[in-house]
């Protein structure tokens, strides 16, 4: 299987490449592209800052030629936090995407979005101060409406990106139940 991974705003730090390798040791051909351009952030709101820097716009055309090359053999979509949100505005738009595999973080959803049943899976804290409750209730609705075959998983007690081992939201528990769950979702599209 072939998976396009997105970093969240820390840039494309060792937990991401740790991640890909896991995929990898798997079996799947793991593409993680650097949408920063080797910058990297030591705080959430330097990231955050560094993301708007460079712009919405621009991220999106990096991450677009990022999965060009492999998009006509059928994708798997994945990220991290704001990479989760990237990964799901390009598996929304791409008619050959296999699967979204969504970790701490979601986006808004196009009013005119549709696909066909789209496995995705996504992985968040419980509670997670981005993505609320409610607002976790509405994306999962809008998901099914347009088509898509949704998982959620939550991790009561966990940070946000709860599987950087290198960042304060560190949850080695909820970490590792959420790559076997993942390793699993990915093994069966």
């Amino acid at each position: 299987m072939d998976i396009m991974l997105f970093h969240s705003v820390y840039g494309l730090r060792p937990a991401v490449e740790a991640a890909a390798e896991r995929l990898r040791a798997a079996g799947h051909e793991v593409h993680v592209p650097d949408l920063f351009e080797g910058r990297t952030a030591e705080t959430v709101e330097e990231g955050t800052e560094l993301k708007e820097k460079i712009g919405k716009d621009e991220l999106l055309r990096r991450a677009i030629l990022a999965a060009a090359p492999y998009s006509e053999r059928g994708l798997v979509y994945a990220g991290f936090s704001f990479g989760a949100s990237v990964a799901q505005t390009l598996a929304l738009g791409d008619e050959r995407a296999r699967g979204l595999l969504m970790l701490h973080g979601t986006s808004d959803i196009a009013p005119n979005a549709t696909v066909d049943d789209l496995p995705v899976q996504l992985h968040v804290a419980d509670p997670d101060p981005f993505e609320s409750h409610d607002w976790l209730t509405s994306w999962y609705l809008q998901m099914r409406r347009i088509g898509a075959d949704v998982e959620i998983y939550r991790y009561p007690g966990a940070g946000h990106l709860y599987t950087d081992p290198e960042l304060p939201d560190w949850d080695e528990t909820a970490a590792e139940e959420t790559w076997t769950l993942a390793l699993g979702f990915v093994e069966s599209l």
